[in-house]
């Protein structure tokens, strides 16, 4: 990506939350100076006392499921079945697929099946994705057009759902990337500069042809699924090696496993049952298959991610980590058991972490995991144990803005719930670093990927932090978002 060559100059900047009035010169894509007196530039922007932090990143999206899910039909207010069909009969076609977003079944009173939509709207190819992404609930016409008619209720989950999934016809490849694109635009508004995206993709291939399409406005940081591990090793893509011809936007990731489901679904592996019978979860990949993936992997110079929720799978990935020796990652760390905790300090080890999924989930969890929940969204205790922390959203299970991730880790509630386990909150400087890919100001010398608020957050509540206007963010000293500045 082309840096600015011009010497801009942020006049009257708070620097960090509660910090004092400065003067910012950014030349050449970094920031060069943080002075008291303004020093000579190309082009000045008095910022009038807002406030100056590094870019936020969001350390877990799935960005083509966001750029869709942003087009599709709500879900979100379902509490049944029932209430999910009627939302999306009336806009149901016999003419390509409707496709409902958002659905959370873990408290319906009834059950999804395929004769529900068919009863609401005969014929039509319907498919209703949840909030997680571990289900998907097809219309009978949308199961014939994917080859699958013969299935007993239409509900597919996990593996079988992502295979489904895929089977759908996609939209048009560059209409797809203008959608994408758009959703880059739309987070540098709330002042991202980067993502690490987990769609289930030849991802490097993607951004790249997207990059060559048009602009595109954050850094990415392209994972591998484990699919294409193989053909990633082929390739010579090694983690954190920038992508050629990308212009410095785009970085490999690492390669995605997965030990387990979710919450919602009932497939997060757990130690104890859920409520009604002996069922723990799904193991998705057993301990031996995940230590040979993360062996291949690291020996590639390719970092694993390890999704795992519930806390045996929590546990298989930390053996694995402990066995392999390995850098990485592990996504979600939803529900820890008390012996785990002290194990993820781990050098090299991230835990990449939602916390916007604990207030959407907290009655879900307080029903199947009844008694466990004070070790469940555990972000105190993790940094507490030594922890590193990165904050995402997986959007589109929650919306690709880190201020709301920001805003429920420190507030531990996103309405006017009390806090759930608020002994489990972090404070505003960690959360801002967490989300900021662990910076925690403005150096000389840094990239200049910042953003600039228009409040100082040191100020603020979790309401206030949720709805943070921002009047800019800089990428590489590039603007992708500017307001009334």
């Amino acid at each position: 990506m082309p840096s600015s060559s011009s010497r801009l100059l942020l006049r009257d900047v708070r620097i960090g939350p509660g910090g004092p009035l400065r003067h910012v010169l950014i030349v050449d894509g970094r920031v060069a100076e943080v002075a008291t007196e303004p020093p000579a530039c190309d082009e000045s922007v008095d910022v009038g006392g807002a406030t100056l932090l590094p870019g936020l990143w969001d350390a877990h999206v799935h960005s083509v499921q966001w750029a869709q899910a942003r087009r599709r039909i709500d879900l979100t207010s379902a509490r049944s079945a029932r209430e999910a069909v009627d939302l999306v009969a009336p806009r149901a076609g016999t003419a390509g697929f409707t496709v409902g977003y958002g659905f959370r079944d873990g408290l319906w009173p009834d059950t999804p099946d395929k004769s529900l939509l068919e009863a609401a709207a005969p014929g039509c190819p319907i498919v209703l994705v949840s909030n997680d992404l571990h289900t998907a609930w097809f219309s009978p016409a949308a199961l014939a057009v994917i080859g699958r008619g013969g299935h007993p209720t239409g509900v597919l989950r996990e593996r079988d759902c992502y295979d489904a999934m895929a089977q759908m016809p996609p939209p048009p490849e560059a209409e797809l990337d203008r959608w994408v694109a758009e959703a880059t635009t739309a987070a540098a508004a709330r002042g991202v500069v980067g993502v690490l995206d987990f769609e289930f993709a030849d991802n490097v291939t993607d951004w790249t042809r997207r990059i060559s399409r048009g602009a595109v406005d954050v850094r990415v940081s392209c994972s591998i699924p484990v699919n294409r591990l193989r053909e990633a090793i082929d390739r010579g893509l090694r983690t954190g090696e920038p992508v050629a011809g990308s212009g410095g936007l785009l970085e490999v990731g690492p390669v995605k496993t997965f030990v387990d489901g979710s919450l919602n679904t009932r497939t997060a592996y757990c130690a104890d049952p859920y409520p009604g019978g002996e069922a723990r979860g799904l193991l998705e990949t057993p301990p031996e298959e995940l230590y040979g993936v993360m062996e291949l992997a690291a020996g590639h110079g390719i970092a694993p991610a390890v999704h795992a929720i519930g806390d045996l799978a929590v546990g298989i990935a930390l053996d694995a980590f402990e066995r392999v020796g390995c850098p990485g990652r592990i996504e979600h760390a939803q529900l820890v058991r008390p012996e785990d905790f002290g194990r993820f300090a781990r050098p090299g080890l991230v835990a990449g972490v939602q916390p916007a999924h604990a207030p959407d989930d907290r009655e879900v969890a307080d029903l199947h995991w009844r008694g466990r929940t004070g070790r469940a969204f555990a972000y105190a205790d993790l940094l507490a144990a030594g922890a590193r922390l990165e904050l995402g959203s997986d959007a589109p299970v929650a919306p690709l803005d880190p201020w709301d991730g920001i805003a429920s880790a420190v507030a531990r509630t996103d309405d006017e719930r009390p806090p759930w386990h608020p002994e489990q909150a972090i404070s505003l400087p960690v959360a801002l670093a967490a989300a900021g890919r662990g910076r925690a100001g403005v150096r000389p010398g840094d990239p200049a990927d910042l953003m600039i608020t228009e409040y100082d957050p040191a100020g603020l509540d979790g309401d206030g932090l949720r709805h943070m206007p921002i009047l800019g963010t800089l990428l590489g000293g590039r603007w992708t978002h500017r307001r009334a500045i």
